[in-house]
């Protein structure tokens, strides 16, 4: 995977903020491979496919398999360039230093959540919304609901950081590496919410060979490391 001399180019990416840290890490590596660059922006799986909609241009889209296939009927994705690029579970953060929280069963995870003062979360995210739903299941949206604190321009991890909520359900890449947070555990495998996420590629990409060439770096051995360092799990191409 290389790059003649002088056709070097800056590859725009919208990517979800889970994948920042392996995105961050990874950016490097792929321009000494390639000789490209990396524009990085991260939001929202929601609020990116509405900027995509609108007209935003990019050159790849990193979102859930879903919103990928969503703008590829839209004509916003080329047609056949989506790939399932890594997965991750959702786990809970509390604040560094604080009582471990038990959510090893479906009981514990109730009894924490219920008990919680404060709970962050993010109203245009795909883990917020997820987080709604676990309390429905739960049958404690009633009780919890009232506690929810919604936090806007960053992630609900940084509240928790912060000690402005005690804990938040994310998933795992957006908890580890985080500095004031720590990672509970996981959420129990009858509630486990796993989440791909996927690449497409801009059917107006400016840059659609470098493009082509970071989804494949993505889902190369190379990246799987990294990818895996971070709370992710690689797809094999």
């Amino acid at each position: 995977m290389s790059t003649a001399a002088g056709s070097a180019a800056e590859v725009n990416v919208l990517s979800t903020p889970t994948m920042k840290s392996a995105l961050d890490d990874l950016a490097p590596a792929f321009a000494r491979a390639t000789g490209h660059t990396l524009k990085l922006t991260f939001e929202g799986v929601p609020v990116l496919k509405r900027q995509i909609e609108a007209g935003e241009m990019f050159d790849v889209a990193i979102l859930l398999p879903a919103a990928i296939d969503d703008l590829v009927k839209l004509g916003k994705i080329a047609e056949g360039t989506r790939a399932d690029i890594a997965r991750t579970a959702a786990g809970v953060a509390i604040h560094a230093g604080a009582p471990k929280a038990q959510v090893s069963s479906i009981e514990d995870l109730r009894r924490t959540l219920l008990a919680a003062r404060t709970i962050s979360y993010s109203r245009d995210s795909a883990s917020g919304s997820y987080l709604l739903h676990l309390l429905d299941r739960l049958a404690i949206e009633s009780e919890v609901k009232p506690k929810l604190l919604a936090v806007t321009g960053r992630s609900p991890v940084e509240a928790v950081a912060r000690g402005e909520a005690e804990l938040t359900v994310i998933t795992v890449p957006n908890i580890i590496g985080v500095e004031g947070v720590t990672l509970a555990g996981l959420l129990p495998d009858e509630l486990q919410n796993y989440t791909t996420f996927s690449g497409g590629l801009s059917a107006n990409a400016r840059e659609p060979g470098a493009a082509q060439e970071l989804i494949a770096f993505l889902r190369s051995p190379v990246a799987a490391a990294a990818i895996r360092s971070k709370g992710l799990e690689p797809f094999a191409p």
